[in-house]
């Protein structure tokens, strides 16, 4: 089984050295023993069980406590203050020192990190406790868990307070979770290194019988037409974002006789919200591209003024930027989006269902095998850092545009290199007032 993997993997010069059937079966079951012996290295540590063979071993139990004591003195604090600063909160309320709108969004921001942040630390107590007990297997579905409310956490921290020191801890805890998740997960050192080494010989057999029937990146089920992978997602939204930054820039171009630069991004010709939309569209419709026009129309109409709108609504209260203004055309919503821009998210959707998605997946496939994960993982770590110095760059603007003095080294790089005339004129059809913000 083992020789047909390795043959079928392209790796003939790994099977050259199995001369006869013999040696073959020996090789064979070598392998078989090293992965029955990793497999019960790693149950026994998943069982607690110590007398299972030796081997290279992961995070050790007193570490793992350790860290558990920290996380659940963390999660003891964070609580009680959390409700304390809620309550008090309320009592200023009560007597009359605040005055606020229950529909006020601001408010209803504030509201909802603080039972976010309840919720993350009553989720740290429990994962602390498993910790504690060295009960593996439940701390890394807790850890799992946590990511959640961690990302809504550090979201509305930056809706309220923009780009802030408050905004690290959420998201040193993020990657905190994320490593220890990977760690903490049933499947330890061994078991990982044995399934990866499996899944990429098995990718790699998958990936030459789905090139010799033309089915690369396709869903294997048959109920979606692209798989949703990583790969395939990041690319998509690559590619999306150049090719909406440029379909808009051309309309713009034929209705108003003018070029405008509608990038959306510091650097590069993106526009991540067709790069987003099309992510969104794509999970949607995957499953409709064997539907009629007119019901992937439909769909994309509806959820494509839905994602358009929530873009803008972001936008607003996170930044005070208004990027587009549809105030008074046909089927207005609070000017976010409109009837004709409806109609066209429908018609773009049964395009890209249609026409756009199959060619554009036979573009990803153009990138070798050979650097398909590398490549990936360096352009996913390029855009990461765009993205974020574009977030940065909008706060700081925020800031200079709210009247608030550059008082960091952070800011006096961005008032230096990304000062108010270069972001007017990088992004040109967006403008703040800080008054619509819903920061506090």
């Amino acid at each position: 089984m083992v020789y047909g993997r390795l043959m079928n993997a392209g790796m003939p010069w790994l099977a050259a050295g199995c001369d006869d059937t013999v040696e073959t079966f020996e090789v064979s079951e070598g392998i078989s023993r090293e992965a029955t012996m990793a497999f019960r290295r790693v149950r026994a540590r998943v069982d607690g069980d110590e007398s299972a063979p030796s081997g290279r071993r992961g995070v050790s139990s007193v570490v793992v406590r350790i860290f558990g004591a920290f996380v659940l003195v963390g999660g003891l604090v964070m609580l009680p203050v959390v409700v304390f600063s809620g309550v008090v909160a309320v009592r200023r309320v009560i007597d009359g020192e605040e005055r606020v709108d229950a529909l006020d969004l601001t408010f209803l921001l504030f509201c909802a990190r603080i039972l976010v942040q309840s919720a993350v630390g009553l989720s740290l107590i429990v994962f602390g406790v498993l910790l504690l007990l060295d009960r593996r297997r439940h701390a890394a579905g807790w850890a799992y868990v946590l990511i959640v409310p961690t990302v809504l956490e550090g979201a509305l921290t930056l809706s309220l307070e923009g780009v802030v020191p408050a905004l690290a801890e959420p998201a040193v805890r993020l990657v905190v979770l994320i490593g220890v998740s990977i760690e903490l997960d049933p499947g330890l050192i061994e078991e990982r290194r044995l399934q990866r080494t499996l899944r990429r010989m098995d990718e790699r057999d998958d990936y030459e019988k789905d090139v010799a029937r033309g089915m690369v990146g396709r869903d294997d089920t048959g109920r979606g037409y692209i798989a949703l992978d990583f790969f395939n997602i990041f690319w998509l939204f690559v590619i999306a974002s150049v090719f909406g930054l440029a379909l808009e820039t051309v309309y713009r171009f034929v209705t108003s006789g003018t070029f405008e630069d509608r990038a959306g991004l510091l650097w590069g010709p993106f526009s991540p919200i067709y790069g987003c939309g099309a992510i969104v569209l794509t999970v949607i419709l995957n499953r409709l591209w064997r539907s009629s026009p007119l019901l992937i129309f439909v769909v994309g109409a509806v959820v494509g003024g839905m994602f358009e709108y929530l873009v803008s609504w972001f936008m607003e209260v996170a930044f005070g930027i208004t990027a587009w203004d549809y105030t008074g055309q046909w089927l207005s919503m609070g000017g976010r989006t409109s009837g004709k821009y409806m109609v066209f998210w429908g018609l773009l959707s049964v395009l890209w269902v249609k026409f756009l998605l199959p060619r554009t997946l036979f573009l990803i496939n153009l990138i070798p095998w050979r650097v398909r994960y590398s490549l990936t993982v360096v352009c996913a770590v390029l855009m990461a850092i765009d993205i974020a110095m574009t977030l940065m760059a909008f706060d700081c603007w925020y800031g200079r545009m709210a009247g608030r003095t550059p008082d960091s080294p952070i800011t006096d790089f961005f008032a230096t290199h990304f000062n108010d005339d270069v972001m007017a004129h990088r992004f040109q059809t967006m403008h703040i007032d800080p008054s619509r913000s819903s920061r506090m």
